[in-house]
């Protein structure tokens, strides 16, 4: 068994993208089942999306939802960018600018322990594939709050994907962040700051 380990209490959850984001908002506070259920809880919606729009991913095949945070802000851009820049060259999308929203959490549970063994777990820190992540996550979901793990995007970066929606509170909008993809790759990051005056 991996041995478990308290978490960081201040993490950053995964970037979310921004195209038109307030008109689509606005839309899914109307008509979601999702932020129904977690209204009176503030942040909640941005964790619940997590679980509600599931996707294969590291650390899920895509039955179950993951929230995914780095413990930095660099270790979430790095992770983010690489992820945005792979969907962007499988689909052949033309230059275009991508907001992102960098969300800021606390995450207030026990969590296995993967950080510092690479070479005991080489196969769940693949580069290039998920097999032996989402085996090992398929393990655990049912009796785990989650994993915390070094960041394969980002040397020294930590990064968690927590399987339980209520290890994690008070998630807001902490900044937002524009990826410039110029048709082959991501070639400039920057922060976006409203113009005031």
């Amino acid at each position: 068994m991996i041995p478990t380990k308290y978490a960081e209490k201040r993490v950053l959850g995964k970037l979310a993208i921004g195209k038109d984001l307030e008109a689509v908002e606005e839309l899914e506070r109307m008509t979601s089942e999702r932020l129904r259920k977690s209204r009176g809880a503030p942040g909640n919606d941005y964790v619940m999306a997590a679980f509600s729009y599931r996707h294969p991913s590291r650390f899920s095949d895509g039955t179950y939802g993951v929230f995914y945070a780095a413990k930095t802000l660099e270790t979430a851009i790095a992770e983010a960018k690489f992820h945005r820049q792979a969907f962007m060259s499988a689909t052949k999308e033309a230059p275009m600018r991508l907001e992102q929203r960098a969300l800021t959490a606390e995450l207030d549970a026990s969590l296995h322990d993967l950080r510092g063994k690479e070479e005991q777990y080489a196969h769940v820190y693949s580069k290039t594939s998920y097999t032996a992540s989402q085996n090992l996550a398929r393990e655990l979901v049912e009796q785990s709050n989650g994993l915390v793990y070094d960041s394969v995007r980002d040397g020294g970066g930590e990064c968690a994907a927590v399987f339980n929606p209520d290890a994690v509170g008070d998630c807001r909008p902490e900044r937002s962040i524009v990826f410039e993809w110029d048709g082959k790759k991501i070639a400039m990051i920057y922060e976006l700051h409203e113009r005031r005056g």
